[in-house]
C-alpha cells in the first residue's frame, strides 16, 4: 500500500483561525524586511523570496477555503 504524501498545505490546514492568521502576519513581516533587505544588499538567495511569497499564498488561500466553508 502506497502511503498518503504530504502536501505544502497539511501543516496549515492543523491550525485554528487565530494562529493561521498570526502566521500570515509573522511571515508578510518577514517577507517585508527580506525585501529590504535585498534592496539594501543582496541576498545570497533570491529566491526564498518567491517561496515566502508563494507559502504565504498558501496560508491565505487556507484562510478563504474556511471563510466559504469548502
Amino acid at each position: 500500500m502506497a502511503k498518503a504524501k504530504k502536501t505544502k498545505t497539511d501543516d496549515y490546514r492543523s491550525l485554528d483561525d487565530e494562529a493561521l492568521v498570526s502566521k500570515i502576519g509573522d511571515e508578510e513581516a518577514r517577507l517585508k524586511k527580506l525585501h529590504f533587505s535585498h534592496s539594501v544588499n543582496p541576498i545570497e538567495n533570491p529566491l526564498s523570496i518567491r517561496q515566502l511569497r508563494r507559502t504565504i499564498a498558501r496560508m491565505k488561500t487556507e484562510q478563504r477555503k474556511r471563510e466559504l466553508g469548502i
